[in-house]
């Protein structure tokens, strides 16, 4: 479409609708074993878009797709493959994205600045990670300087290593604190599904297994509502010998797609389009690979200073649960509790599972559901670590709040 030689140097951009499939156990018998990850992708945009039909497909202007591991039927240029295969206009473009677990936040920011520089008025954006077809790492052929050159430590190429070595950084953060709070988000997602909060934003996909046939996926498929403290306390520690990571206090490998519709505020009006969210910052900050767990501490100070706010003023904290003790790590540093009520409120990562790189977008789905119901809260965050040693933060206003400063006058909506 043709964009106007007189957009203003700096736009609103706001989070209009946020979908994802069910999020499926990442082994030969889960919920996906026989569904393209492509696929995936393709249903998420197509409920995105079957959910919001005031929007006319040829005024989308991009589609950032992300994925870690881009081969195979998570390769091909997701971007683009997926707007084909979804139906929209050949004039819609697309590309891959790549920021490990950070991708689908990366699409996001990405095409966000787009649209805020005027380049664009319409984008989805998201991510896909089919961990059964496509094991983290697999066929990854990380470069032997790494280690030879002391660049990283050995540890830093496996995650779950990291997370032991954040505990070895912070004694202080035990595994008792993590297998607690891992207890907790099983808890707290197991009444938030209870209370109609989860299920509104899946997308339903047909699935086929050789042994059942054809069905319907719409409830996640990690979760495990029943945990406690004493039931995950004697797991095996696969990372080290008495070690304190659990499969009860990390996040499951896991099959999943998230795709979000992002407008320009001066655009939502005229398309009789909700905003849900305005970005209002973001950052992505570099960390020792070792510890890549503690990235969401510095992308969130870059942020937060970005946006000339504090902690103080975040009333709401969706912080992706790698790993119990890295969320750990990020609540001692702003000095709150581990049972913050600020912090993900519908449970997190180690109840619903981790697809990856399409976790951001999930995180922002939730938060712009719980903005809707506290409109109280004025600010919001979403926010995680990422491999390599990166953390990346994104600051959010809720324009049901009544000092909302955003300039678009669309309405909004839960």
């Amino acid at each position: 479409m043709a964009i106007s030689a007189h957009r203003p140097a700096v736009r609103d951009v706001v989070f209009v609708e946020g979908v994802r499939t069910p999020f499926g156990k990442a082994r030969p018998d889960g919920l996906y074993a026989d569904t393209r990850a492509d696929d995936l992708a393709v249903k998420a945009v197509r409920e995105l878009l079957r959910r919001r039909p005031e929007l006319p497909v040829e005024r989308v202007d991009e589609v950032a797709l992300a994925a870690t591991t881009q081969t195979g039927d998570q390769g091909l240029t997701l971007g683009r493959s997926v707007a084909v295969l979804a139906g929209l206009p050949r004039s819609v473009p697309g590309f891959a994205v790549d920021r490990m677990c950070a991708g689908a936040m990366t699409a996001v920011t990405t095409t966000a600045s787009a649209i805020g520089v005027g380049q664009q008025d319409v984008a989805l954006a998201g991510g896909v990670e089919h961990m059964g077809h496509h094991p983290m790492g697999f066929d990854s052929d990380p470069n032997p300087r790494f280690v030879s050159e002391k660049l990283v430590e050995p540890t830093a190429l496996v995650m779950g290593s990291t997370a032991e070595n954040l505990h070895d950084r912070f004694p202080h953060l035990t595994k008792e604190r993590a297998d607690a709070y891992a207890v907790a988000s099983q808890q707290k997602y197991a009444a938030a599904l209870a209370a109609g909060q989860i299920t509104p934003d899946l997308a339903p996909v047909a699935v086929r297994s050789p042994e059942l046939g054809w069905g319907l996926a719409t409830r996640d498929e990690l979760a495990r509502p029943g945990t406690t403290v004493e039931s995950i306390a004697d797991l095996k520690t696969p990372f080290r010998p008495a070690g304190r990571i659990t499969a009860g206090n990390a996040s499951p490998l896991t099959d999943g797609a998230a795709v979000c519709l992002l407008v320009a505020g001066d655009v939502v009006a005229d398309l009789g389009l909700p905003a849900r969210m305005r970005m209002v910052s973001f950052s992505y900050m570099g960390v020792a690979p070792e510890v890549m767990g503690i990235g969401p501490i510095p992308s969130t100070e870059r942020a937060l200073a970005n946006a000339g706010l504090t902690i103080d003023d975040i009333g709401l904290v969706e912080i992706n649960e790698a790993f119990a003790v890295q969320v750990l790590s990020f609540l001692d540093h702003f000095g709150m509790a581990d049972d913050d009520p600020r912090v993900n409120r519908y449970g997190g990562a180690i109840a619903v599972g981790h697809p990856l790189a399409s976790s951001g977008v999930r995180l922002m789905t939730q938060l712009a559901r719980q903005f809707a119901e506290h409109p109280d809260v004025r600010y919001g965050i979403t926010t995680m670590c990422v491999g390599l040693g990166m953390g990346g933060t994104v600051v959010w206003e809720n324009p049901h709040h009544a000092d909302y400063s955003g300039h678009t006058t669309a309405p909004t909506e839960n």
